[in-house]
């Protein structure tokens, strides 16, 4: 019995030999190391020395930045290093290996994590991923993960807008005496970084901070990842700015549509719809909060209140435009005001001849119903009574003494009574080119307006647009390339 477990140790004894001098170095080297290893505790021989984790990033995109549920995420390597005092060897004894590459989850790994609210687990990938070991103890991490962090965004000036965010790392466990955190290099590596079709990167840096809590004596170090982005404008200015601006300009057109062609205010209306519709659409895409407004929803209001207003002064265009006879006559004041002073400061050719100041005034010196206004000249009218007279006379003289004198009173009669009919047609005819004098009047004031509004709108238009669109977005990337060559914006 003896002899036969002798010869089953022996015979293993051999196996275990044969197996070993088949081995690579790498394998004896990677045997030898984890052989008793235990990567539940620090990798310190003396408890009371700290592992220092060296931290930094490797940026490789802006994968989405979530601007309604305020979420950044990215891609990044999380480049950890580290000193495992248990994974040292000699070079000359390992045939001058001086690194090997090992799966993460067989060695000890710091447990940092983002100390910000974050909606996933930021560890994508992490299981997956090898640690490098170099002869000296030194443990390289290089963890690839997609960093999800929340961003308090800020649209106050969007879509020309900036935002800062910040992705804070640190130990969940353990405090500044056990395990410390600070950087691997002063800035985020962009070695491999791949241009965003939304936003530019303009700067990522990192800074260490080691914060007291009123529980603990020891301090607990972080890593804060500070990423400045900048949204591109271009597809805003095609899809959002470009439009809105074009259809500011069709509420100029309200003005300049003739009123006859009954659309002015159905045009103001369409644009207004349209607005509203641009509004929603922008809404949809803004964060829920009353922190900010965004610069293009300002816009979109101011705009939208202009063309409310010109909507309103239409429709009182509209109402002189279409006055009738029955209407009372233009004021004075309105007469001097719009016709004279306004018409010769807008440079606003008549369309129609001006009446005179008593054209429409009654007897008593009052405006009211229209009275008779002498159209035809009072000499053409003397002269047509005489030629009537003339005409009496002369029958009277060259009447054949022959006719009678109910036959020469007849002629008379018709001749008083196509009198009457002439001066009847006349005063119709005098009635009806006051009607229309009257009426062109109130045209030529809805004319007047028209133009004045137009010239009114179009300088609104114009200013609005060039400091809402121009002029703040400008001072504004002043200020914030400013900021950020001071880094005051992280504090």
């Amino acid at each position: 019995m003896t002899a036969c477990i002798a010869d089953t140790v022996c015979g293993k004894e051999t196996h275990d030999d044969n197996y070993s001098n088949q081995m690579t170095d790498e394998q004896r080297l990677l045997r030898h190391l984890l052989d008793q290893y235990e990567k539940a505790v620090r990798p310190v021989k003396n408890a009371s020395n700290t592992v220092v984790v060296k931290m930094g990033m490797t940026m490789t995109n802006i994968f989405d930045m979530d601007e309604k549920n305020q979420v950044l995420t990215i891609n990044a390597w999380l480049d950890q290093e580290w000193k495992d005092e248990w994974l040292v060897w000699d070079l000359e004894e390992s045939g001058g290996i001086e690194s090997i590459r090992v799966p993460c989850d067989l060695i000890w790994l710091p447990d940092i994590f983002t100390i910000l609210p974050f909606a996933d687990d930021y560890t994508i990938g992490s299981t997956h991923s090898r640690a490098i070991l170099f002869y000296d103890g030194t443990v390289f991490w290089p963890q690839p993960a997609q960093l999800r962090s929340t961003c308090k965004t800020d649209v106050t000036y969007f879509p020309f807008d900036s935002q800062h965010c910040a992705i804070k790392f640190g130990s969940w466990t353990y405090h500044g005496v056990q395990m410390d955190i600070t950087n691997r290099s002063a800035n985020v590596d962009l070695s491999y970084y791949m241009e965003s079709g939304e936003f530019d990167l303009v700067r990522a840096f990192q800074k260490r901070r080691a914060v007291k809590y009123t529980c603990c004596m020891e301090p607990y170090p972080d890593v804060t990842f500070y990423i400045h982005i900048r949204r591109k404008t271009l597809y805003y200015l095609y899809n959002v700015v470009f439009p809105c601006s074009m259809m500011s300009t069709l509420t100029l057109f309200v003005f300049i549509l003739p009123p006859d062609s009954n659309e002015k205010v159905a045009l103001g209306i369409t644009v207004l719809l349209a607005f509203s519709v641009f509004m929603l659409a922008i809404a949809e895409k803004m964060p829920e909060t009353s922190d900010s407004i965004p610069l293009i929803a300002i816009y979109l209001t101011v705009v939208m209140l202009l063309t409310s207003i010109s909507v309103v002064m239409t429709v009182m265009v509209l109402n002189f435009h279409h006055r009738g006879p029955f209407d009372s006559p233009v004021p004075e004041w309105v007469r001097v005001l719009v016709l004279q002073k306004l018409r010769n400061f807008l440079k606003v050719h008549l369309q129609y001849p001006l009446s005179g100041k008593n054209d429409f005034l009654m007897p008593n010196g009052q405006p009211g119903e229209i009275c008779s206004r002498k159209i035809i000249d009072f000499k053409s009218r003397n002269q047509l009574d005489n030629q009537l007279l003339w005409l009496q006379e002369t029958e009277f003289v060259s009447v054949d003494k022959r006719l009678t004198a109910r036959r020469t009173r007849r002629s008379i009669d018709l001749q008083v009574r196509f009198r009457k009919i002439l001066q009847t047609f006349l005063k119709r005819q005098e009635t009806n080119e006051l009607y229309q004098m009257l009426t062109n009047e109130w045209r030529q004031v809805a004319y007047v307006i028209d133009r004045l509004l137009f010239g009114i709108f179009l300088i609104c238009t114009v200013i609005i647009t060039v400091i809402l669109l121009v002029i703040i977005p400008i001072k504004y990337r002043s200020s914030d390339d400013l900021l950020d060559e001071n880094s005051n914006w992280y504090v």
